[in-house]
């Protein structure tokens, strides 16, 4: 039995290493692998068209992100208000730049940090805004893991949340960062 606890203790010392180094990596990995596109194909149903579409939203913007009052004015975005309006332009830049900071490891944990932020009010969006039913929110405790509210969501929320306690890990821009500024000090 000393053997096997031995054995065991000496495998898993060598994993407890290497963990600093592979789970920010891999939560990065996973998070480009899962997430990155389908932020940024959302993202570009938002643009306006043109080269300067970035600057002025498309109508499924308004009714992505504020659906009632986007039906109410029957989808006439110059009844939407200037806050409205920069709510949009945000939510889209967000929904394109803080993936990308995730990906390569820059300014990591604030990034994270935004990304939750995102998912809270997209899924709040989905449930208030656009009438999410029972099985698309799901509950927590269930036998069905397959919510894309409750139980998605919450998966992608964890992975942020490593990543905000851990940041990118060694091998991030944020780490080169920090190594290029350990060296000029």
């Amino acid at each position: 039995m000393n053997a096997l606890i031995s054995l065991h203790d000496a495998v898993f010392d060598r994993v407890e290493r290497l963990s600093p180094v592979l789970l920010p990596t891999l939560a990065r990995l996973i998070f480009a692998g899962v997430l990155l596109l389908y932020f940024w194909s959302s993202a570009k149903t938002k643009l306006g068209e043109g080269f300067f579409g970035f600057l002025s939203p498309s109508t499924g913007a308004y009714a992505q992100i504020f659906p009632k009052k986007a039906e109410a004015v029957l989808y006439d975005a110059s009844q939407f208000s200037l806050l409205e309006k920069l709510i949009i332009l945000a939510g889209t830049w967000a929904e394109f730049i803080l993936p990308l900071l995730i990906v390569i490891g820059l300014l990591t944990r604030l990034a994270a940090l935004g990304m939750i932020g995102f998912v809270v009010v997209q899924s709040l969006t989905d449930i208030f805004g656009h009438g999410a039913d029972a099985a698309t929110i799901g509950t927590w405790f269930d036998k069905a893991s397959d919510a894309h509210i409750m139980d998605q969501r919450a998966f992608w929320v964890f992975l942020l949340v490593y990543l905000v306690m851990r940041g990118g890990g060694p091998l991030s821009v944020d780490r080169a960062l920090a190594r290029a500024r350990e060296d000029t000090v």
